[in-house]
């Protein structure tokens, strides 16, 4: 069955779908939580509460605003920033190296098939110069503000946002080539 047939099935509630959706991305998702968490068994909580919530909500998946995949990442990266944000322990998290965040990319590669996004997120990954995927890693996917993030990386604030612009901007561009 198509993705976007399997798709249409779980926005219709149908039980089977979800299994097989849950199978197809579980694993990344989970992967893509414990890379901001940073604790197993929060993270697996947290993924499935995820699941749960994209069920509830699975009406409101709009194929015309981005992929799938895309869809529940982001569901998932705001439920992990969420949760460290409410648990105050970003300052213990903060020697985390954006190195992990690619090889949690690379380790899916080895471990099981690749989904046509992660294949796609490695290659614009490293397409990135090392500034930008630090600021991405920071920003995106451990839940910084600009000025934490400012701080961080011992830059001006305005540094931030330009970079953070440009750097979104070449990601944007990397993904028209595709």
């Amino acid at each position: 069955m198509q993705l976007e047939q399997l798709v249409e099935k779980f926005r219709e509630k149908d039980m089977s779908a979800f299994e097989t959706l849950y199978g197809m991305y579980a694993d990344n998702i989970c992967g893509v939580i414990n890379t901001i968490v940073r604790n197993e068994a929060r993270s697996q909580e947290i993924c499935q509460d995820v699941f749960v919530k994209i069920w509830d909500n699975a009406t409101t998946y709009n194929a015309s605003k981005g992929r799938f995949f895309t869809w529940i990442l982001n569901i998932a990266r705001n439920a992990a920033i969420d949760e460290i944000r409410s648990r105050s322990y970003k300052n213990e998290k903060k020697n985390l190296s954006a190195d992990y965040f690619v090889s949690v990319l690379e380790s899916k590669e080895e471990e099981s098939v690749d989904t046509m996004e992660t294949k796609g997120l490695r290659k614009l990954v490293k397409t990135l110069k090392k500034k930008c995927v630090q600021l991405i890693e920071l920003l995106y996917f451990r839940g910084y503000t600009q000025k934490e993030a400012a701080e961080e990386l011992a830059i001006p604030v305005g540094t931030v946002k330009t970079r953070n612009r440009s750097c979104i901007s070449k990601l944007r561009e990397n993904m028209g080539e595709r």
